[in-house]
């Protein structure tokens, strides 16, 4: 079984984040340039919120507001759900699937430890089942493959 901890090894556990005052318009540039889905947003030094595509899509187009003159913190979601480097890759999917999350900032020791997204627990799942398929041909073929 998967770890946070694991995959941020993997992964590498470089989290990109912004403040609270700064516009939509900046923020969004931030995430096409780093081609990034999400934003830890931080204040001194602590967690505040993060900012999605989501979040600019359905709270900044739909609603008829302008990018450059409303804030991230004006759209951030502030009840940020995070999980630790011991958290397993399964706890992250149901808590994924079940808050109908993209993003999950990883805390430790009260300190921003990296972000895993979706699709980061949707690469580790499929590798563990490609790496069980193997090994279940392997012991069925007994180790032999078969050549026609």
């Amino acid at each position: 079984m998967h770890t946070v901890k694991e995959l941020l090894r993997e992964k590498g556990s470089e989290v990109w984040t912004i403040a609270p005052k700064v516009t939509v318009y900046e923020a969004l540039e931030l995430m096409a340039t780093k081609n990034i889905g999400a934003l830890v947003v931080v204040e001194r030094g602590d967690v505040v919120g993060i900012f999605t595509e989501r979040d600019y899509a359905r709270k900044v187009i739909l609603k008829g507001r302008s990018s450059k003159t409303t804030t991230v913190s004006e759209l951030m979601v502030t009840d940020v759900l995070y999980v630790s480097p011991d958290d397993t890759i399964e706890n992250c999917m149901a808590l994924m699937t079940e808050k109908r999350l993209r993003h999950l900032p990883v805390m430790h020791n009260g300190q921003l430890a990296g972000i895993v997204s979706i699709g980061d627990i949707v690469r580790v799942i499929i590798s563990d089942r490609e790496f069980t398929i193997r090994e279940l041909e392997h012991y069925i073929t007994g180790g032999h493959s078969s050549r026609a």
